[in-house]
């Protein structure tokens, strides 16, 4: 209890901090937070290099790869003073951090009277996504895990709950995600991550997909938006919808779940393909199918 007590007080004196330090001390402090998670989180860090070497194998120099993993690491602790500064924020000061391309397919959907899905990844700073999203169009729905720690629970759970965004818990999801469905809210995935479903090719390789957007998109006729953000300088970020994914609805159902989770993997390793660096790549993504490597 007294621990919980004194790291949840840490947070906030670590909130009220960054609120007067300059970008360019904000932008210090990341660098050497992420060059420590770099030297210090031995099992992340092996984990990404399996990664980088089962993907890559010598299409990448070795110096490559570390290279991929520091800067992996130097997002995350970029990701972690976001996570701070987020906390509270005005509209204003979000949107003055991101901007948007082809907001227009977005706007078309929410005019429509098909439910929306959006997918997206762990991917550059991929929380401070839906934030921006609520923020400057529409609250939306996100799925997510509950962490062990009530007090970081509780901070995270205030923090991606702002501008009327609703969380709903991973466990278990779907019925509730079918709710939200049927109610047309918006809804949020993340489906980069090795979850029980069907196996697509991902990054030339074997991996279990999540099928809950292409369930969604078959049974109730959602239209499947992808949206990714990228960094585009320090804390300053642009978020781009892609045209959503269509498969055509005469297939049997699992041909349809099938072609239509593999067209989320495949413009999902695209945009990872574009900047390694910002992918999560200490998940064990592969895991299902080649356990061994890990």
């Amino acid at each position: 209890m007294i621990k919980n007590r004194v790291s949840h007080l840490s947070f906030l004196l670590l909130k009220n901090i960054s609120k007067i330090l300059p970008n360019t001390v904000k932008k210090y402090i990341a660098k050497l937070l992420g060059y420590s998670f770099y030297k210090l989180h031995k099992r992340y860090y092996h984990i990404a290099k399996v990664n980088l070497d089962f993907i890559y194998e010598d299409k990448l120099t070795n110096e490559q790869k570390e290279s991929i993993i520091k800067e992996m690491f130097y997002n995350l602790a970029q990701n972690f003073g976001s996570f701070i500064e987020n906390q509270g924020i005005s509209k204003e000061k979000l949107l003055n951090k991101v901007t948007f391309k082809n907001d227009d397919i977005f706007i078309k959907a929410l005019k429509g009277d098909r439910p929306i899905v959006f997918i997206t990844a762990h991917y550059s700073n991929w929380e401070i996504l839906p934030l921006a999203i609520a923020a400057k169009y529409h609250p939306l729905v996100g799925v997510g895990r509950a962490l062990k720690q009530d007090w970081l629970d509780s901070i995270l759970k205030k923090n991606r709950e702002q501008f009327g965004i609703e969380m709903i818990d991973k466990n278990g999801a779907m019925k509730e995600m079918v709710k939200i469905v049927k109610e047309k809210k918006p809804i949020g995935l993340l489906v980069d991550q090795s979850l029980e479903g069907v196996v697509v090719d991902f990054m030339g390789k074997r991996a279990s997909h999540t099928t809950s957007a292409a369930i969604l998109a078959y049974k109730y006729n959602a239209i499947v938006i992808p949206c990714f953000i990228k960094r585009v300088g320090f804390e300053k970020y642009e978020a781009t919808f892609y045209e959503p994914i269509d498969v055509d609805r005469d297939k049997s159902k699992d041909e349809f779940i099938l072609e239509h989770t593999q067209k989320q993997a495949h413009i999902t390793q695209k945009i990872i393909e574009k900047s390694p660096s910002e992918w999560l790549w200490i998940h064990r993504r592969w895991k299902r199918e080649y356990p061994q490597i890990y």
